[in-house]
């Protein structure tokens, strides 16, 4: 995940939650009162507490003495999306679920477009899942359909697999 935190008047920085120290993920915990698992769901869930602990822990790298207190953003200030691993992983969800209906299908694929960071990689990943296997060339020159190994391939997994929040 990552938290976009765009001060107004000033530049956006992008804070990846993806990948933090425990001694960090320690100090989010004590400061908001909250077990990580809860600071996780709370990203996704747009939870302004975990969004604005877990963007200090990260901004306290470059400012160690920065206090929470002083780290007090605007509600529309910080956002969450999605790093390109969990953007297709989602495409990969999305698809394994509602690929059988259009309709609900168009739906998720905006959703997925909202909340990716990166529109372009949103669009490959929803490309990606819509395309469906590739022919490739074997060594002996007949095609043969490409079979996929990845965990959210939906020709792999009956059901969606879960998705990580950091």
């Amino acid at each position: 995940m990552i938290i976009v935190y765009a001060p107004e008047g000033g530049e956006p920085e992008r804070l990846d939650v993806g990948r933090l120290r425990a001694s960090e993920i320690q100090i989010a915990e004590s400061n908001s009162d909250r077990p990580w698992a809860l600071l996780k769901g709370g990203l996704v869930d747009g939870d302004v507490t975990a969004m604005r602990v877990l963007a200090w822990v990260i901004k306290k790298r470059s400012a160690p003495t920065l206090r929470l207190s002083a780290f007090d953003p605007f509600e529309d200030e910080l956002k969450v999306r999605l790093d390109a691993r969990e953007t297709h992983r989602y495409a990969g969800e999305m698809f394994a679920r509602y690929g059988h209906d259009p309709k609900e299908l168009a739906g998720a694929w905006d959703e997925l477009r909202e909340a990716a960071e990166d529109p372009a990689i949103a669009e490959a990943a929803i490309k990606e899942q819509t395309d469906g296997p590739k022919a490739e060339v074997s060594t002996s020159g007949s095609v043969t359909p490409e079979t996929s190994t990845s965990d959210s391939s939906p020709s792999t997994s009956a059901t969606p697999p879960t998705t990580s929040t950091a």
